[in-house]
């Protein structure tokens, strides 16, 4: 299966170009902890994560009877802040980045990261010159990107058949399904491949190396 006739790459940034799902692991490890509930492996992580992310702090035992969301949230938001410093590109963003800007793909990130941090963590990895456009969110609590992505839309002026967003969980699907793009998963992200395989979609990789065997320049 390929995806033609393509002009435009949404690219997910949080596990699909940056590999920070160890540091998440860490980071809500440590919320947990300090509320005496049971800490997740990364396997359990990775099937419990979602959008938007309040329901998968419910299903990690938060209990917002006790406390409101946005406490435990920029609790999570200051710790990830602290250590994004150790998350570190996927082996192949790079390269693959360069493939498709070589082969005259305009490629764009939707990200749930709040917009600034998300620029700013874009031009740490020395990646932002890629990217004709950057869309983040403007706040922390990571609701989900849907809004965001019709603003790319809009902002492009482009038909959405043009476009393919590229992704690591069930939210990108449902984001580019609501925005009537085509939808690539990747499988080595916050989601583990069984809950991506589960949906029925048929485009999964298990790693950015394998994309460009969809695409027909």
């Amino acid at each position: 299966m390929s995806i033609l006739n393509k002009k435009v790459i949404i690219w997910d940034w949080n596990g699909t170009l940056l590999d920070d799902v160890n540091i998440c692991v860490a980071c809500i490890n440590e919320l947990l902890k300090n509320r005496e509930l049971t800490v997740l492996s990364l396997d359990r992580y990775r099937e419990l994560f979602t959008f938007p992310v309040i329901e998968y702090y419910r299903a990690a035992g938060f209990d917002f009877s006790k406390e409101e969301f946005e406490k435990p949230a920029m609790e999570f938001i200051n710790l990830y802040h602290t250590h994004l410093h150790k998350a570190a590109l996927f082996e192949q963003t790079r390269s693959i980045l360069t493939h498709f800007s070589q082969n005259g793909y305009r490629q764009l990130v939707l990200s749930a990261m709040e917009q600034k941090m998300l620029i700013s963590s874009l031009k740490s990895n020395d990646i932002l010159h890629f990217f004709d456009h950057v869309f983040g969110l403007d706040d922390h609590y990571a609701s989900g990107k849907i809004e965001a992505g019709q603003r790319l839309i809009d902002h492009m002026g482009m038909s959405p058949g043009d476009m393919v967003l590229i992704g690591d969980t069930l939210h990108d699907k449902e984001v580019a399904e609501t925005l009537g793009i085509n939808v690539v998963l990747v499988a080595n992200g916050h989601q583990s491949k069984a809950r991506l395989q589960a949906s029925d979609h048929q485009l999964i990789v298990d790693s950015l190396a394998e994309l460009p065997k969809f695409f027909n320049p």
